[in-house]
């Protein structure tokens, strides 16, 4: 070998080291498009990589051209740089105008020179250069080229599989963590809450939302991220559209990279590109759907399937102790005839709400009720009647009651209602409501009317204890009652009544 020939060998050498001593693969390219500058003097280059799973190569990085890179993509077979993948040889044209396979991507080029980046038998990209000048790649330049292509095709590879592994390593943290600070949670909605947050933080997405199948549609849940939402929580939709509904359908999950290509696609989030989902599966049983979102095309490999998979499966896992464990707890306050909540919740909740308004300077009310003559109904027709009598009734107040109070079953015929923010006047126009749709109720096989009286006090004008409040709202039940029944009394009218202080 020549002097000349040694030399050029030495410097390929130099140049391959600088190229595969970094395991970062922007670095591998910058440091191959700085080698092509300084050394190669070529007035412009570019580097595609493969997309494997749209059979298209991108241009990923580059100098001397118009295109930023992502905004060329070329099918593979296709163009000089699409043939030199799928002949997985060099391809150099001194007269492009002569070649019918030439695209014109910069207007001044006479002559291109594509060079496939392969590993073994494998392309992982091709290597690009245009020239104004005709026959400008000389022989002696493209095997020169070659050789140092084969170097940066193991720098990427190597660089990859790098990126892979270290991406493998940090999922398998982040299930690990996801997973141990999630056992605790028991609360279904700070439940889905915790993932969403958990999984921003631990995986490289711009968005997290949970989907539940509800009554054969999927709700949205929760969802947290930068996104801008184009569906809100609380969202409901149909089984058998969008990417959520196929990977709830089928079972498996579903990875779209350029969610605009895709005719089914559902939009959850405005800036959206990449969506991931998988579904929440617990033996067998499907619960909902776990949503990935990207603002960036391509954002997810397909070896990220596994790790969203066994996420999916702890969450799955989560929600379903979550719910078994909100079912017990319904049922430990849950009133076994009426389906009410029982005194035992009355309790817990009364306590809550004294406790913040003492601190907070709020109000509460409470309405104690009780259906008038009862004990003289289940005697003159059976308690079967009398059950029933009370299923009916709880049923109407609950139909009548708005959603943040708490209606329960105090014992026997008697009822109690709790009102969060609530003064004293308010409190009366919702007891009367109460009276008045029972009133007018045409209770089956019952030949007689039923009605209720109810008594009304509120904190803190009539007492800042669960005891005190709870003894007005009764004293105002008892003259309710004295004063003839079917109707409500306030605790400051029952204080005036004739015979109240004795």
């Amino acid at each position: 070998m020549t002097p000349a020939g040694m030399q050029k060998i030495a410097i390929l050498y130099d140049l391959s080291q600088a190229v595969m001593s970094t395991f970062d693969v922007d670095e591998v390219l910058n440091r191959t498009l700085n080698i092509m500058r300084d050394y190669f003097q070529m007035p412009n280059a570019g580097i595609f990589l493969v997309d494997y799973r749209e059979d298209e190569l991108y241009l990923r990085a580059g100098f001397g051209r118009p295109h930023k890179p992502g905004e060329v993509r070329q099918k593979v077979g296709e163009g000089l740089v699409g043939s030199a993948a799928h002949s997985k040889r060099a391809i150099s044209v001194g007269d492009v105008s002569k070649d019918p396979r030439y695209i014109q991507r910069l207007s001044a080029t006479r002559s291109e020179l594509a060079i496939p980046l392969m590993v073994r038998d494998n392309v992982v990209g091709v290597l690009d250069f245009q020239s104004e000048q005709a026959n400008f790649y000389d022989g002696e330049t493209i095997d020169l080229l070659t050789l140092f292509a084969t170097q940066v095709s193991q720098g990427i590879q190597n660089a990859r599989l790098y990126s892979s592994e270290q991406r493998r390593a940090r999922q398998l943290e982040a299930i690990n963590a996801i997973a141990r600070q999630t056992t605790a949670v028991v609360n279904l909605e700070e439940l889905m809450d915790k993932f969403c947050k958990l999984i921003l933080e631990r995986f490289s997405v711009d968005h997290v939302a949970v989907l539940l199948e509800t009554d054969g549609r999927l709700v949205m849940k929760a969802h947290q991220g930068k996104l801008t939402a184009a569906m809100k929580a609380g969202t409901m939709l149909e089984l058998g559209t969008g990417l959520a509904s196929r990977a709830f359908d089928s079972g498996k999950s579903v990875m779209e990279n350029d969610v605009s290509g895709n005719a089914g696609y559902l939009p959850g989030f405005v800036e959206t590109q990449s969506e991931m989902c998988a579904p929440l599966l617990f033996f067998g049983e499907k619960l909902g759907v776990l949503v990935l979102d990207s603002a960036q095309k391509h954002a997810f490999e397909d070896a990220d399937t596994q790790s969203l998979e066994a996420v999916a499966d702890i969450c799955a896992g989560a929600i379903y102790n979550a719910r078994h464990f909100e079912r017990t707890r319904q049922l430990a306050y849950q009133d076994g005839l009426t389906g009410v909540f029982n005194r035992r919740f009355f309790e817990l909740r009364i306590a809550e709400e004294m406790e913040r308004a003492n601190r907070y300077g709020s109000q509460v009310a409470v309405v104690m009720l009780d259906i008038d003559h009862f004990k003289r109904l289940n005697d003159e027709f059976g308690h079967l009647l009398g059950d029933e009598v009370l299923r009916q009734v709880s049923k109407l107040l609950v139909q009548n009651v708005r959603k943040g109070d708490v209606l329960c079953r105090y014992g026997g015929e008697e009822f109690s209602l709790l009102l969060p923010q609530t003064s004293g006047d308010n409190a009366y126009e919702v007891a009367e409501k109460l009276r008045r749709a029972v009133e007018v109720y045409p209770f089956p096989g019952v030949p007689r009317p039923v009605s209720v009286s109810a008594g009304v006090a509120d904190c803190p004008r009539f007492g800042k204890t669960r005891d005190e409040i709870v003894a007005a709202a009764d004293a105002a039940l008892y003259q309710a009652k004295q004063a003839g029944r079917n109707r409500v009394m306030t605790a400051e009218k029952a204080r005036q009544a004739p015979g109240a202080n004795d």
